[in-house]
């Protein structure tokens, strides 16, 4: 099976049956992210212990390159420092953008490296990205809410 299907299989996977679409009992915080180019809508939920992120899940629809990056932007991130979470994310992005990283920066990325090839796509990137900036939002008000505590 060459890469190009495994990560075509990943993508729908994710996209059709993800273990973290669904609500949370008490969020820390959410944050609504949109496309208006083609519809993709969400809404992300985290509970967090101040440190680490210790659950997030998703709710919303959009095409399935959206849907997948959510689900496998969570996958990557539960578990995860929030600090750790940020630079994760900027990582990410940078990858999309095309920018130059090693095989250990991208080693973070983890299965959101099946997204690498998406800027040869220019009207998926937004889909691809909405859910990372959205994470990036939550963070901000995450962090918001705990200096003011």
């Amino acid at each position: 099976m060459e890469l190009d299907e495994i990560y075509t299989e990943l993508v729908m996977e994710h996209s059709t049956n993800s273990p973290y679409k669904k609500e949370l009992t008490s969020p820390t915080a959410c944050m609504h992210g949109h496309n208006p180019n083609c519809g993709d809508d969400i809404t992300l939920e985290i509970i967090t212990d101040g440190k680490v992120i210790t659950n997030l899940a998703f709710t919303g629809h959009g095409c399935a390159i959206s849907q997948s990056s959510t689900s496998i932007m969570i996958q990557t991130l539960i578990g995860k420092p929030l600090l750790e979470a940020k630079s994760i994310i900027e990582t990410y992005l940078k990858m999309i953008k095309r920018e130059k990283l090693t095989t250990k920066q991208k080693s973070v990325l983890h299965d959101a490296v099946a997204f690498e090839n998406i800027s040869n796509m220019p009207a998926r990137v937004k889909c691809a990205t909405m859910p990372w900036h959205t994470m990036q939002d939550l963070l901000s008000q995450v962090n918001d809410l705990l200096s003011k505590k």
